[in-house]
C-alpha cells in the first residue's frame, strides 16, 4: 500500500474519531438526550396542560426494543450508502 493511500484512509478516520471524542471531553458529565425528550420538556414548560392531538399507532414495548429498531434503521441506512459508494467506485473503475 502506498504512503499516500494510507494517509488518505487514516486522515478521515482520525478526524472522525476526533469529532466523536472532543465533544465528549469538552462536555464531561453533561446529560445527553434526544431531540424528542428536549421537545417534550420545552412543550411541558410552555404549556403544562397540553394534550397531544394524536398518538402513535404502535409504540415499542420497551426502550431496548426502541433502541434496537433505531440501530437496525441506522444499519440499513449505512448499508444503502455503502452499496451506493461501492457501486459508483466499481463503475468508475470499469470505465477506465
Amino acid at each position: 500500500m502506498k504512503k499516500n493511500t494510507i494517509i488518505s484512509y487514516l486522515l478521515p478516520l482520525i478526524l472522525v474519531v476526533l469529532l466523536a471524542v472532543i465533544p465528549l471531553q469538552l462536555k464531561r458529565g453533561a446529560e445527553f438526550s434526544g431531540a424528542d425528550s428536549q421537545a417534550e420538556q420545552a412543550i411541558t414548560a410552555i404549556a403544562p396542560d397540553y394534550q397531544p392531538w394524536f398518538s402513535s399507532l404502535w409504540e415499542p414495548p420497551s426502550g431496548e426494543i426502541e433502541s434496537l429498531l433505531f440501530a437496525v434503521q441506522a444499519g440499513l441506512g449505512c448499508l444503502v450508502i455503502g452499496y451506493y459508494i461501492g457501486f459508483q467506485r466499481g463503475k468508475r473503475q470499469t470505465d477506465r
